[in-house]
């Protein structure tokens, strides 16, 4: 496979700061004697100044520290521990009200906390509070409790208050979503950088980069063919995925049991079925996935439905290439493609 980044094409992601290229490469700066991560937000060095790794390990073996900004050493954008905790907490009690003052009585500082929110989940944090208090409330209704006692038992001072919360999200009253269905949503890190996994009921029904950016359509695609909203909560199958993903990341996972749920064409699903079937650290062209699914002729559109894919690393659409060995089409990015297909074969 020729996927080798020449030296322009990783001097010119470091200008872009693109995270698609988190994990693949270590930008070393001889002048400094730093060296960081592609995405970090430092000024551009001069190219003459500047030597590429492949690994945090190879940077600090020729002498070069770790960059203070972007913290090369850490996983990007990792859940600080004091957010982990306020997450935590809410999650086990998605009745709490936290304000400002019950932030600080934490040793927290509000303001930290509401810029991180912003940043990782696009969303104050007041709006994150009032989102699990309303899953709450979506839950204990269809379990046959009142709308009244729901929205007051769930932390709204108003039942007012709570119909334009929950229309807001629902798109309805509370009388008439009953038969909506809940999609939770949860963040977490990989050395790829940080990725969304979603799960329905009957299982995982997104896992994705957070910078894809077909994002947002695949989040309102789910919604629709679900009948859904997504929202943060509990579900043992988010659980379950981030534990089976960090032991796919740390090289002792080959294979998921976690459970998956894909609506889509029937197609698209018999393509998504047929890529598990791929074994790990190994490939397979289109055209054999084509053939493997009775149809040789349906290349292409075997090609577009794996773009679409939407579970990541677990329907490994990754390590589908082209028929003369190339790395193609991979929404994830192509050096991600070849960093997970380097990874495996190193851990077979």
């Amino acid at each position: 496979m020729n996927t080798q980044l020449s030296f322009k094409q990783k001097y010119d992601a470091i200008g872009n700061q693109d995270t698609q290229y988190e994990g693949v490469f270590i930008t070393a700066v001889k002048t400094t004697g730093i060296f960081c991560r592609p995405s970090c937000r430092a000024r551009k060095p001069k190219q003459e100044n500047v030597d590429f790794y492949d690994t945090v390990q190879q940077a600090m073996q020729n002498g070069f520290r770790p960059c203070k900004m972007c913290k090369p050493m850490q996983k990007m954008d990792v859940t600080p521990p004091y957010i982990q905790d306020i997450i935590k907490a809410l999650h086990e009690n998605p009745y709490l009200r936290l304000k400002d003052q019950d932030i600080k009585t934490k040793g927290y500082e509000p303001s930290h906390i509401r810029r991180w929110f912003k940043k990782h989940h696009n969303m104050t944090f007041q709006s994150y509070q009032r989102l699990l208090r309303i899953n709450a409330a979506y839950t204990s209704i269809n379990k046959g409790e009142s709308i009244t006692n729901s929205a007051f038992d769930s932390g709204f001072d108003s039942l007012s208050g709570f119909n334009d919360s929950y229309k807001s999200i629902f798109g309805d009253s509370a009388s008439q979503t009953k038969d909506k269905a809940i999609i939770n949503i949860v963040r977490f890190t990989t050395p790829l950088g940080p990725m969304f996994a979603c799960a329905s009921k009957q299982g995982v029904c997104l896992l994705d980069f957070t910078d894809r950016k077909i994002l947002e359509d695949e989040f309102n695609d789910l919604c629709k063919r679900l009948n859904a909203v997504i929202l943060p909560g509990t579900n043992s199958h988010l659980d379950l995925v981030q534990t089976q993903m960090a032991e796919y990341f740390a090289g002792s996972r080959k294979s998921f049991s976690v459970p998956l749920h894909y609506p889509s064409t029937n197609f698209r699903e018999s393509v998504w079925t047929e890529l598990q079937n791929i074994p790990y650290a190994q490939t397979r062209s289109y055209k054999q996935q084509a053939e493997a699914l009775g149809n040789p002729k349906a290349v292409r559109a075997v090609a577009a439905a794996n773009g679409q894919n939407r579970i990541s690393i677990i329907i490994p659409c990754h390590r589908v290439i082209g028929s003369n060995g190339s790395l193609t089409g991979y929404a994830g990015g192509l050096h991600r493609k070849k960093w997970l297909l380097d990874f495996e074969k190193s851990h077979i």
